[in-house]
């Protein structure tokens, strides 16, 4: 692969040799993790919690076109730049959307990211083609971690009890957002609620004693993942346990993620870790994770994924024991693993894994 060609060119490139071997011609992109994805970054959505986004990308065996209305172009032109990469722009007002796909793409073997008529099914091939990423990417993960991480310890450190779960997701939300990260999941769990739910949309439920934080935020495209918790008073021992049990699962999984092994492989180093632990049954009450990209898990981990690990990839595990959970955005190095969004100054549990010293979040107990 050429590395002197710019980031736009080479994920076109990408994407074309994806097409060859699965037998198709073009390619039509319509979610907006794709359409960030092959733009180097830019945004394609109006409304966030959308997956499809106000301008698509079709690339063809001569051509990359980017389909919109006269609402978006300017945007895209003026602020993204994206006529400076080489898309070809093609815009139809508002008011009238002609099928520019069939017409441009006419007799041509199509691939989609959405479900289109007579289109094959893009969307795992690209959400893999997406978890290999380069070095710039890299870095605006480790810049966007820290972004996160100063997000999360904000509004962590502002919690009072009595607050709702309204006002915390707001705390959390205000913090990302005024640092340039788009909060795309915002969850907040109180008390008991933290115990019934493992993805905890903010209600009205008054925090008394313990609070959950969840945050996947996004910024040039890519999404970053961490959840931290804090309780009011000395942490019953119950509680203590359990944290210490999914801090070691989840020490054993950064640990196991290492080049060249096989995703599936470090699934089951974590089911392990579980049943070590004692707590082996967990494992099937929510997903453990995966690597991320331009979605917080570009796909989900399991014992069967045969995908490889390669340095530079980015991957963020959230193993959960009823009533508490662990995670964060690692990167993969080739000599070591880097923890993208750790915050300085939260307490940590230090967890040896082979010899191997891991460093994860404890609960912060305020007394």
């Amino acid at each position: 692969m050429d590395t002197t060609l710019a980031p736009t060119t080479l994920k076109i490139e990408r994407l074309r040799r994806l097409l060859q071997s699965m037998g198709l011609q073009a390619a039509w992109l319509r979610s907006a993790a794709s359409f960030a994805w092959a733009t180097d970054g830019a945004a394609s959505y109006i409304n966030v919690a959308a997956t499809e986004g106000e301008a698509s990308l079709l690339v063809t065996p001569g051509d990359a076109y980017l389909l919109t209305t006269n609402i978006e172009a300017p945007r895209l032109e003026q602020e993204e730049r994206l006529h400076e990469q080489g898309w070809t722009f093609k815009v139809s007002p508002w008011y009238r959307q002609p099928d520019q796909v069939s017409r441009l793409a006419a007799g041509m073997k199509l691939g989609a990211d959405i479900p289109y008529a007579g289109a094959a099914d893009l969307r795992a091939p690209l959400g893999r083609l997406r978890a290999g990423l380069s070095a710039q990417e890299g870095e605006r993960f480790r810049e966007l971690g820290r972004r996160c991480a100063a997000a999360v310890d904000e509004a962590a450190r502002a919690l009072r009890p009595g607050m709702t779960e309204y006002e915390i997701a707001a705390l959390l939300g205000a913090a990302s957002q005024k640092r340039g990260a788009l909060p795309i999941v915002n969850l907040v769990a109180t008390d008991d609620r933290i115990y019934r739910f493992r993805h905890p949309l903010p209600s009205a439920q008054k925090l008394a004693r313990y609070a959950m934080l969840i945050l996947c935020g996004r910024r040039h495209g890519l999404v970053c993942s961490l959840t931290r918790l804090v309780h009011f008073g000395p942490l019953p021992e119950e509680l203590r346990r359990k944290a210490r049990a999914v801090a070691a699962v989840d020490a054993a999984l950064i640990q196991a993620t290492r080049p060249g092994r096989r995703a599936g492989e470090v699934f089951q180093a974590g089911v392990a870790a579980y049943a070590t632990q004692g707590y082996e049954d967990e494992w099937q009450k929510h997903h453990q994770g995966g690597p991320a990209g331009y979605e917080p898990r570009e796909f989900l981990v399991t014992a069967e994924t045969m995908d490889p690990i390669g340095a530079g990839q980015v991957y963020a595990w959230n193993p959960s024991i009823t009533g508490t959970k662990s995670e964060d955005t690692i990167l993969v190095g080739a000599a070591g693993n880097e923890i993208l969004t750790a915050i300085d100054g939260w307490p940590e549990r230090v967890v040896e894994v082979g010899g191997v010293h891991v460093k994860r979040p404890a609960i912060l107990e305020v007394v």
